[in-house]
């Protein structure tokens, strides 16, 4: 068989080379995809919280703290009739804010998606919400001691129209303010992921409901709080945890009449009672990821939001 030679002046262009792709294990995507949020995670929440874990066991007295494995950090913060008010007040606080904000939050979200139909209105409406928001948290606090104060605004107006004669006291530097404030910054938290679900409820749903004969309460405890369980979830872990965590608000608008777990960690950590401190942070951390895990097992958070 004779191979024909390509005639002179021709020009024979190469076959291009095919490039060899490199495949990657799907486990090594995954891992490559993670790994930056997990470096992230490591440096700046285990590695702390390890180190925190750690100095809990140590002794300590006013001069330093020494390393040692005692365990009288958490007997006297678990044993502690003080401690016991404190974790109790806290706990009343999130308990009374998550339900309030739980309420408003419903109801404000409900209305922005079912009964608002225009959606440039709907945005509009929500970031109306949210602007208070772009301001610090700080200057959201201290706004309310000239509105709730005894010559404040709104004991000034309520003495104008006559209906209390005096100033009413329990509105500023008390429990009722730190509720309010509380409920003030807390609740864009809750209307946001509630809305969220609520906007994936197919309208369809609802029609059908009231087209069997259901009512609006059978339709709203049947319907539309199923299929809202999730944002319900992810804004009660918003709400819980901002709560729990903060101090200056209890700080600043109960007028040292409450207190709450992270104020009493500030003041030792004030002290430089460090072990001590740490142990408290510890039971914090354990207590708020035991109520998170607790709704967890409540809402698959994590298998709603794949869909």
């Amino acid at each position: 068989m004779s191979i024909t030679q390509p005639a002179e002046g021709i020009a024979v262009t190469p076959r291009p080379r095919r490039r060899r792709r490199l495949r990657l294990s799907p486990q090594l995507v995954s891992l490559l995809q993670v790994g930056p949020l997990g470096i992230i995670l490591i440096a700046f929440f285990a590695l702390p919280t390890l180190i925190f874990l750690v100095v809990s066991f140590y002794d300590y007295d006013r001069v330093g703290i020494y390393p040692d494995f005692l365990l009288d950090n958490y007997r006297d913060l678990l044993t502690t009739p003080a401690t016991l008010r404190v974790y109790l007040s806290s706990l009343k606080f999130a308990f009374i804010v998550w339900g309030i904000t739980l309420f408003l939050g419903f109801n404000i979200a409900y209305f922005l998606v079912f009964h608002v139909r225009s959606r440039m209105v709907r945005t509009v409406l929500f970031l109306l919400c949210a602007i208070p928001f772009w301001t610090s948290g700080i200057i959201r606090t201290i706004a309310w001691i000239p509105f709730l104060g005894r010559n404040g605004a709104f004991n000034q107006a309520l003495m104008q129209v006559h209906l209390t004669e005096k100033p009413l006291e329990f509105l500023l530097f008390s429990p009722f303010a730190v509720c309010v404030t509380y409920v003030h910054l807390f609740t864009l938290l809750m209307i946001g992921p509630i809305a969220n679900s609520l906007a994936k409820i197919d309208p369809a749903l609802l029609e059908a409901a009231r087209d069997a004969g259901a009512s609006r309460w059978r339709t709203m405890a049947d319907v539309v709080i199923p299929l809202s369980k999730t944002g319900i979830a992810l804004g009660s872990i918003l709400v819980f945890t901002q709560v729990m965590g903060d101090f200056f608000v209890v700080k600043q608008m109960s007028g040292g009449q409450s207190a709450s777990i992270v104020s009493a960690l500030a003041t030792e950590i004030q002290a430089m009672q460090y072990p001590p401190a740490a142990a408290a942070s510890m039971v914090l951390v354990l207590f708020v990821a035991l109520m998170v895990a607790g709704m967890m097992r409540v809402v698959d958070v994590r298998k709603e939001l794949v869909r």
